[in-house]
C-alpha cells in the first residue's frame, strides 16, 4: 500500500473536506495567482452578463470545490470499489444509461471536467467493463496510486495514442462502451477551433468522430456532492441531438460543446475552470496574459 493510499484510507472524509477547505481559502486570498486567476478569466468568459460580485462569488465557491474533487478522488481511488457505490445515494435518468448501453452499436459515456466525476467510476462499472482512455500524471508516486485504483476496477485501460483510439473503436463496434473527457484541450492535431459558452477554442475531436464513424449512442455522466454532503448524486443526461453526428466534424465538435456547456449550466460552480480550457482559438494568447 502506497504512502498516499495508506494516509487517505486512514482519515474519515469530514476531515478531508477540511484540509480541502482551508486549502480553498488560502488559494482566494491570492486573487491573481493560480487557480483563482483562471477560475476568475473563464468565468468572465464564459458568463459575461453575470454581475461581477456574483462572478466573484462563483469564482471563490468554483475554487473551493475544485479543491473538494481532488481529495474526495484521492479518498475513492484508496478505498474499495464498493466504497465508492455507497456514497451514490441517488441517480436521475438512469434509464438513460441502461437504455444506451443495451444498443448493439455501443454507447461512449461523455464525462466532462465536472462534479467529482472519479466517484461515479466503480458505480459505472457495475454495468460492464468500458474501455478508458489513461494519460499518466506528472507525479509518479501519485500516479502509481490512480493507476492501481483503476486497474483495480478490472476497467480496460488504453494509451492516448493510435492504439488507444484503435482500442476505443473496436469496443464501440462490437457494442461496448468506453468513456470520454471530451473538454481537455488537445494537441493541435487532434482538435478544431469551434465555440465554447461563445468562445472559439482548441476543442477536441476524438469523441464526434466516433460518434461519426459507429453511430453510438452518447450519455453524459455527471456526479455531485450532496449540499449535505451525504454521499452524490449522478446525473446521466441523453446527448441525442442529430448534428452530434453531423458529417462536418466542426458542427458535430461544436454539437457536443453545446451539450457539455448544458450539463456544466446545472451546477456552473462545480466545473474544473482552474485550467487554460479557452486556449487555441484566435487570440487566445492575450486571454490568459497578465497585465
Amino acid at each position: 500500500m502506497s504512502f498516499y493510499s495508506a494516509l487517505l484510507r486512514l482519515l474519515p472524509l469530514p476531515f478531508l473536506r477540511s484540509i480541502a477547505k482551508v486549502a480553498a481559502y488560502l488559494i482566494n486570498q491570492n486573487p491573481n495567482k493560480s487557480m483563482l486567476w483562471k477560475t476568475r478569466i473563464n468565468l468572465g468568459l464564459a458568463y459575461p452578463s453575470i454581475p461581477e460580485n456574483e462572478r466573484e462569488h462563483l469564482a471563490r465557491e468554483s475554487v473551493t470545490k475544485q479543491c473538494l474533487s481532488y481529495i474526495e478522488s484521492g479518498k475513492c481511488w484508496a478505498m474499495s470499489p464498493e466504497w465508492s457505490i455507497q456514497q451514490i445515494q441517488k441517480v436521475h435518468h438512469l434509464d438513460v444509461l441502461t437504455d444506451a448501453l443495451k444498443d448493439p452499436k455501443g454507447a461512449l459515456i461523455i464525462t466532462p471536467h465536472l462534479g467529482t466525476w472519479e466517484m461515479m467510476n466503480a458505480w459505472v462499472h457495475q454495468y460492464g467493463i468500458p474501455t478508458i482512455m489513461y494519460k499518466p500524471m506528472k507525479d509518479s508516486g501519485f500516479n502509481s496510486f490512480a493507476l492501481h485504483a483503476r486497474q483495480r476496477l478490472n476497467a480496460t485501460l488504453v494509451p492516448t495514442d493510435a492504439n488507444g483510439v484503435k482500442a476505443l473503436f473496436k469496443n464501440l463496434k462490437q457494442g461496448g462502451f468506453s468513456v470520454i473527457l471530451p473538454d481537455h484541450v488537445p494537441q493541435p492535431s487532434g482538435g478544431v477551433v469551434v465555440p465554447f459558452f461563445g468562445i472559439p477554442c482548441l476543442t477536441s475531436t476524438l469523441a464526434s468522430k466516433m460518434a461519426q464513424k459507429t453511430q453510438c449512442r452518447l450519455v453524459g455522466l455527471s456526479c455531485f456532492r450532496r449540499e449535505d454532503d451525504e454521499g452524490f448524486e449522478v446525473y446521466c443526461d441523453d446527448l441525442n441531438d442529430p448534428q452530434l453526428y453531423d458529417r462536418d466534424i466542426e458542427v458535430a465538435t461544436t454539437a457536443l460543446n453545446k451539450a457539455v456547456e448544458q450539463m456544466i449550466n446545472r451546477f456552473p460552480s462545480e466545473y474544473m475552470w482552474g485550467y487554460k480550457r479557452f486556449k487555441g482559438g484566435k487570440g487566445s494568447e492575450d486571454l490568459y496574459k497578465k497585465s
